[in-house]
């Protein structure tokens, strides 16, 4: 008997639903990376300009310290990425820890540094120091990074298995191929990511973390930024990469950094008071810091002030009459009718100059509007300066030298029988292209033809090359100059551009200031005092004379002129 076939209707299979489209993880990791590279590389260029601006600031001359913390710090960026060999194999970890120190070491940097010039009186050694441990720390960022993306890039994901390779659908060769590719495309993504955090940390250090926080503050902030980009990255997306002990020992040392830095931050502003009084003394009047620089005016109530700016003694109240009046009234020989002061936003320079009846206009070119202002309302400046600025024949313009003699040049309507450039030593950088043969040339441009330029150049004694270079740059700008000098320095700080030569116990700073009178053409200016000079402290009959024979006495070779292309002063 044949039973009937029985046919059964198919079974509904039951598809399940589309899936959404979810970003690789592998992507993923790579992107976070990339962010984690973006803020990393921003935080060690805001670390290198911290390190030059601040070296620059305490110990002078940009120029070297710039090219100290730069070369330094690159060549331990090759010593660190060598030595990141011995951790890849721990490369989660290892990354871990060396942003931890990383943001320890850059975030505090600022404050050793200070603390050191402070108390110690020097910061050279550690300048160096912090540039090679940092620099170690930012060279072994990258290749600890590559391993880790990798590792993520043929996993999948961090601590996922590996995919199982088709064998149906490749070949060796395009596996080598592709992983080749990928490798390259990985060093690309990084490097692009670097270089552009560096890009956005470049100019935020000017921008927003000096003008905002300081030099101290920004680089505390900056270091607790670092440990929480670093840390994060390692402890959220290779997390299972970390053994529990190391999971436990990366919490705790991004914790104590963490609460280091904190506490920095919290106690900056009582550092920073207790350093300056050890830089400066217990009687610290005013201290401010303007858009460019740090203004100190210390003194007591009953004495004359002094004036430090970034830290240089620039006014001494004790003596300060000698140098503003042997700058200044040898110059007035002459039609002095209409004068032009470069620098001497402190006001002294012009409360000389306004002793002459003989004076109509007295303008004053001076960059930073904060030293022009606190010379103005303080009351113990105000008073050393006679009020120079309340004054109706004086105007003040807040300009860069340089950039306005080119355009009072340009106008040829402002014309001066009298120029005095009183400004700091030609040593510190910012003021060199103010003591080129370029801007000399501007000079004698708005000079009449009968006009007198008074130079300082320096200390004759104790930076006699220097001196003599300022001299040699006159004369190949077209002047005729006759060298002196006046006696009388405050002991105790520097003369010259170099902070970091603060004397202490028998030591002594430089004993004079050096200037030159310089005149248009080939006869040489006539060292002595105009008829209506005023009675004067320091320049009694004969002293003129007296100091050229002593400024002529360091005489030597003549050094080649200073130009902004070739510049011829050094710390």
């Amino acid at each position: 008997m044949i039973e009937p076939t029985v046919t059964m209707p198919p079974k509904r299979v039951r598809r399940p639903p589309p899936r959404r489209s979810v970003r690789p993880p592998r992507e993923a990791v790579r992107f976070r990376v990339l962010a984690v590279v973006f803020v990393c590389a921003a935080c060690g260029l805001v670390y290198e300009l911290e390190l030059v601006a601040l070296a620059s600031y305490l110990i002078g001359d940009s120029v070297t310290q710039a090219s100290v913390v730069l070369s330094v710090m690159v060549f331990a960026m090759g010593v660190g990425s060598l030595l990141a060999k011995r951790l890849r194999c721990r490369a989660a970890v290892g990354f871990g820890l060396v942003e931890a120190g990383l943001a320890l070491i850059g975030g505090c940097s600022a404050m050793v540094l200070y603390a050191s010039f402070a108390w110690l009186g020097e910061s050279r050694y550690v300048v160096v120091a912090f540039s090679l441990a940092i620099g170690v720390l930012i060279g072994a960022e990258i290749p600890l990074l590559m391993s880790l993306i990798q590792r993520a890039g043929r996993s999948g994901g961090p601590g996922s298995p590996a995919d199982a390779p088709s064998a149906a659908g490749r070949t060796g060769r395009q596996t080598s191929l592709g992983e080749q590719d990928d490798a390259a495309g990985t060093v690309a993504d990084l490097f692009a990511a670097d270089y552009v955090g560096a890009l956005v940390g470049g100019l935020a250090f000017p921008f927003l973390l000096l003008p905002w926080l300081g030099q101290l503050t920004g680089a505390l902030v900056t270091g607790a930024v670092n440990a929480v980009a670093g840390g994060g990255l390692v402890l959220w997306v290779f997390r299972r990469d970390l053994t529990r002990r190391s999971r436990a020992l990366l919490l705790a040392v991004n914790l104590c950094v963490l609460g280091v830095l904190a506490t920095a931050t919290v106690l900056v502003d009582d550092f920073e008071q207790a350093a300056r009084r050890a830089v400066y003394g217990e009687r610290v009047r005013v201290a401010v810091h303007t858009d460019l620089q740090e203004v100190v005016v210390t003194g007591g109530v009953e004495e004359p002030p002094d004036l430090f700016l970034d830290g240089r003694l620039r006014v001494a109240g004790r003596d300060e009459y000698r140098y503003h009046e042997a700058l200044v009234h040898p110059a007035m020989n002459g039609a002095h009718a209409r004068v032009l002061i470069v620098g001497g936003g402190d006001g002294m320079a012009a409360r000389e100059a306004l002793r002459y009846a003989g004076v109509r206009s007295v303008t004053v070119v001076e960059l930073d509007p904060g030293v022009v202002r606190l010379a103005r309302t303080d009351p113990a400046l105000a008073a050393l300066n006679a009020q120079a600025f309340r004054d109706p024949r004086v105007r003040v313009v807040h300009a860069d030298a340089f950039r306005w003699l080119r355009g009072a040049a340009d106008r040829l309507q402002e014309r001066y029988d009298v120029v005095i450039s009183d400004l700091p030593d030609p040593g510190i950088t910012p003021s060199t292209k103010l003591y080129s043969e370029e801007f000399y040339g501007l000079v004698a441009r708005v000079l009449t033809d009968s006009g007198r330029f008074a130079v300082h150049a320096g200390s004759v004694t104790d930076r006699p090359r220097t001196y003599w270079t300022v001299d040699a740059t006159l004369r190949a700008a077209g002047f005729t100059t006759r060298p002196y000098s006046a006696s009388g320095r405050t002991p105790g700080f520097a003369a010259g551009p170099d902070r970091a030569d603060r004397t202490s116990g028998t030591e002594r700073g430089p004993g004079d200031w050096g200037f030159l009178l310089a005149v248009q053409g080939g006869r040489p200016p006539a060292l002595g005092l105009a008829p209506d000079a005023p009675r004067l402290r320091s320049l009694p009959a004969g002293t003129l004379e007296s100091a050229a024979r002593r400024a002529e006495r360091t005489r030597g070779a003549p050094p080649p002129p200073s130009t902004l292309v070739h510049p011829g002063y050094g710390a």
